[in-house]
Protein backbone atom coordinates (compact mmCIF):
# COMPACT_ATOMS: atom_id res chain seq x y z
CA UNK A 1 0.00 0.00 0.00
CA UNK A 2 1.05 3.33 -0.94
CA UNK A 3 1.77 5.51 2.15
CA UNK A 4 -1.85 7.94 0.69
CA UNK A 5 -3.44 4.34 1.37
CA UNK A 6 -3.99 3.99 -2.65
CA UNK A 7 -3.73 0.68 -3.98
CA UNK A 8 -0.64 -0.84 -4.89
CA UNK A 9 -0.66 -3.28 -8.47
CA UNK A 10 2.35 -5.21 -8.87
CA UNK A 11 2.30 -5.40 -12.70
CA UNK A 12 4.34 -8.35 -14.87
CA UNK A 13 4.48 -7.74 -18.25
CA UNK A 14 5.40 -11.37 -19.56
CA UNK A 15 4.33 -10.52 -22.99
CA UNK A 16 5.93 -7.28 -25.37
CA UNK A 17 2.49 -7.85 -27.22
CA UNK A 18 1.20 -5.35 -24.47
CA UNK A 19 3.22 -2.88 -24.80
CA UNK A 20 2.97 -2.81 -28.54
CA UNK A 21 -0.92 -2.66 -28.22
CA UNK A 22 -0.94 0.14 -25.43
CA UNK A 23 1.68 2.22 -24.56
CA UNK A 24 2.05 5.24 -27.18
CA UNK A 25 -1.91 4.19 -28.64
CA UNK A 26 -3.07 5.34 -24.66
CA UNK A 27 -0.53 8.45 -24.15
CA UNK A 28 -0.34 6.13 -21.06
CA UNK A 29 2.43 3.61 -19.64
CA UNK A 30 1.00 0.53 -17.86
CA UNK A 31 1.44 0.66 -14.90
CA UNK A 32 -0.53 4.23 -14.37
CA UNK A 33 -3.18 2.71 -16.63
CA UNK A 34 -3.85 -0.81 -14.34
CA UNK A 35 -3.36 1.31 -11.64
CA UNK A 36 -5.78 3.78 -12.41
CA UNK A 37 -8.46 0.92 -13.13
CA UNK A 38 -7.91 -0.79 -10.05
CA UNK A 39 -7.84 2.68 -8.02
CA UNK A 40 -11.48 3.25 -9.55
CA UNK A 41 -12.84 -0.44 -9.02
CA UNK A 42 -11.65 -0.27 -4.80
CA UNK A 43 -12.60 3.36 -4.43
CA UNK A 44 -16.30 2.31 -5.90
CA UNK A 45 -16.40 -1.30 -4.75
CA UNK A 46 -14.97 -2.15 -1.65
CA UNK A 47 -17.15 -1.66 1.02
CA UNK A 48 -14.33 -1.88 4.22
CA UNK A 49 -11.88 0.93 3.76
CA UNK A 50 -8.81 -0.61 4.54
CA UNK A 51 -9.21 -2.11 1.27
CA UNK A 52 -9.06 0.64 -1.04
CA UNK A 53 -5.26 0.73 -0.13
CA UNK A 54 -4.74 -3.43 -1.12
CA UNK A 55 -2.10 -4.72 -3.53
CA UNK A 56 -3.21 -6.67 -6.35
CA UNK A 57 -0.99 -8.86 -8.41
CA UNK A 58 -1.13 -8.25 -12.03
CA UNK A 59 0.19 -10.34 -15.05
CA UNK A 60 -0.28 -9.54 -18.74
CA UNK A 61 0.77 -12.24 -20.59
CA UNK A 62 -0.99 -14.27 -23.64
CA UNK A 63 -2.99 -17.09 -24.07
CA UNK A 64 -0.11 -19.75 -23.93
CA UNK A 65 0.61 -19.16 -20.01
CA UNK A 66 -3.13 -18.21 -19.35
CA UNK A 67 -4.10 -21.73 -20.61
CA UNK A 68 -1.30 -23.75 -18.25
CA UNK A 69 -2.35 -21.20 -15.35
CA UNK A 70 -6.01 -22.68 -16.53
CA UNK A 71 -5.10 -25.71 -16.57
CA UNK A 72 -2.95 -26.06 -13.65
CA UNK A 73 -5.60 -24.72 -11.13
CA UNK A 74 -8.83 -24.77 -13.22
CA UNK A 75 -8.15 -28.17 -14.93
CA UNK A 76 -9.48 -26.48 -17.75
CA UNK A 77 -6.77 -27.14 -20.45
CA UNK A 78 -8.02 -23.80 -22.59
CA UNK A 79 -7.11 -20.24 -22.53
CA UNK A 80 -9.18 -17.21 -20.99
CA UNK A 81 -9.37 -13.89 -21.00
CA UNK A 82 -8.97 -12.91 -17.26
CA UNK A 83 -8.10 -15.28 -14.18
CA UNK A 84 -8.74 -13.95 -10.49
CA UNK A 85 -6.99 -15.70 -7.91
CA UNK A 86 -8.32 -14.05 -4.66
CA UNK A 87 -6.21 -13.37 -1.76
CA UNK A 88 -9.16 -12.74 1.02
CA UNK A 89 -12.38 -14.06 2.07
CA UNK A 90 -14.22 -11.28 0.91
CA UNK A 91 -18.29 -11.18 0.05
CA UNK A 92 -19.45 -8.31 -2.10
CA UNK A 93 -16.75 -5.49 -0.92
CA UNK A 94 -16.38 -6.18 2.53
CA UNK A 95 -13.90 -7.93 4.84
CA UNK A 96 -15.62 -10.55 7.66
CA UNK A 97 -12.82 -10.10 9.62
CA UNK A 98 -10.73 -6.73 10.98
CA UNK A 99 -8.02 -4.89 8.87
CA UNK A 100 -4.61 -6.24 9.31
CA UNK A 101 -1.39 -5.18 10.84
CA UNK A 102 -0.12 -4.54 7.42
CA UNK A 103 -0.80 -3.72 3.33
CA UNK A 104 -2.77 -6.48 2.24
CA UNK A 105 -2.38 -8.16 -0.75
CA UNK A 106 -6.08 -8.96 -2.66
CA UNK A 107 -5.12 -10.99 -5.44
CA UNK A 108 -3.57 -11.65 -8.19
CA UNK A 109 -5.15 -11.47 -11.45
CA UNK A 110 -3.91 -12.53 -15.02
CA UNK A 111 -4.97 -11.47 -17.75
CA UNK A 112 -4.47 -12.55 -21.83
CA UNK A 113 -3.52 -9.62 -24.96
CA UNK A 114 -4.39 -12.32 -27.46
CA UNK A 115 -7.68 -12.64 -25.57
CA UNK A 116 -8.20 -8.86 -25.26
CA UNK A 117 -7.34 -8.24 -28.77
CA UNK A 118 -9.71 -11.23 -30.36
CA UNK A 119 -12.72 -10.02 -28.18
CA UNK A 120 -12.27 -7.03 -28.59
CA UNK A 121 -12.39 -7.08 -32.00
CA UNK A 122 -15.60 -9.48 -32.13
CA UNK A 123 -17.25 -7.09 -29.89
CA UNK A 124 -16.52 -3.98 -31.69
CA UNK A 125 -14.60 -2.05 -29.05
CA UNK A 126 -11.48 -0.67 -28.92
CA UNK A 127 -8.39 -3.27 -27.15
CA UNK A 128 -8.20 -0.34 -24.35
CA UNK A 129 -12.00 -0.60 -23.41
CA UNK A 130 -11.93 -4.18 -23.19
CA UNK A 131 -8.66 -4.60 -21.29
CA UNK A 132 -10.49 -1.90 -18.69
CA UNK A 133 -12.99 -4.21 -18.42
CA UNK A 134 -11.35 -7.21 -17.67
CA UNK A 135 -9.37 -5.68 -15.09
CA UNK A 136 -12.40 -3.95 -13.51
CA UNK A 137 -14.24 -7.51 -13.60
CA UNK A 138 -10.94 -9.18 -12.07
CA UNK A 139 -10.60 -6.96 -9.49
CA UNK A 140 -14.22 -6.99 -8.52
CA UNK A 141 -13.82 -10.62 -7.85
CA UNK A 142 -10.70 -10.14 -6.04
CA UNK A 143 -13.59 -8.03 -3.88
CA UNK A 144 -15.18 -10.91 -3.42
CA UNK A 145 -18.30 -9.84 -6.02
CA UNK A 146 -19.55 -13.36 -8.54
CA UNK A 147 -21.96 -13.72 -11.41
CA UNK A 148 -22.85 -17.46 -10.31
CA UNK A 149 -26.52 -16.33 -10.59
CA UNK A 150 -28.55 -14.16 -11.38
CA UNK A 151 -28.79 -11.55 -8.99
CA UNK A 152 -25.27 -11.94 -8.24
CA UNK A 153 -24.50 -10.87 -11.98
CA UNK A 154 -26.56 -7.61 -11.91
CA UNK A 155 -24.71 -6.51 -8.84
CA UNK A 156 -21.40 -7.36 -10.39
CA UNK A 157 -22.54 -5.96 -14.08
CA UNK A 158 -23.93 -3.08 -12.43
CA UNK A 159 -20.96 -1.70 -10.63
CA UNK A 160 -18.67 -2.84 -13.62
CA UNK A 161 -20.68 -0.38 -15.65
CA UNK A 162 -20.73 2.23 -13.29
CA UNK A 163 -16.74 1.95 -12.92
CA UNK A 164 -15.83 2.17 -16.24
CA UNK A 165 -18.49 5.36 -16.89
CA UNK A 166 -16.70 6.73 -14.24
CA UNK A 167 -13.47 6.10 -16.17
CA UNK A 168 -14.89 7.34 -19.31
CA UNK A 169 -15.74 3.93 -20.83
CA UNK A 170 -19.14 3.03 -22.35
CA UNK A 171 -21.15 0.17 -20.86
CA UNK A 172 -19.95 -2.64 -21.21
CA UNK A 173 -23.21 -5.14 -22.03
CA UNK A 174 -26.08 -4.87 -24.19
CA UNK A 175 -28.48 -2.80 -22.14
CA UNK A 176 -31.64 -5.07 -23.61
CA UNK A 177 -30.10 -7.93 -22.34
CA UNK A 178 -31.66 -9.88 -19.21
CA UNK A 179 -29.36 -10.64 -16.40
CA UNK A 180 -27.01 -13.42 -17.47
CA UNK A 181 -27.49 -12.86 -21.41
CA UNK A 182 -25.33 -9.85 -22.01
CA UNK A 183 -22.59 -9.63 -24.35
CA UNK A 184 -19.94 -10.79 -21.84
CA UNK A 185 -17.30 -12.65 -23.30
CA UNK A 186 -17.53 -16.97 -23.97
CA UNK A 187 -14.42 -17.26 -22.16
CA UNK A 188 -15.29 -17.08 -18.17
CA UNK A 189 -13.71 -14.97 -15.52
CA UNK A 190 -12.22 -17.87 -12.53
CA UNK A 191 -12.94 -17.21 -9.21
CA UNK A 192 -10.29 -19.23 -7.16
CA UNK A 193 -8.65 -19.12 -3.80
CA UNK A 194 -5.32 -20.33 -3.76
CA UNK A 195 -4.22 -21.90 -0.74
CA UNK A 196 -0.85 -21.61 0.77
Amino acid sequence: MDSDGSPTVALTVASAAWRNAFEGRTGEALEPLAERIVRATLDRAAVTPWLKGGEVSLLLTDDREVRSLNATYRERDRPTNVLSFPGLDLLEGEAREGAPPGPVLLGDIAISIDRVLAEAEDLGKTAFDHFAHLLVHGSLHLLGFDHGDDRAAEVMEGLETEILKELGIAAPYDQTAGPGESDRPASSVAVMSVQP
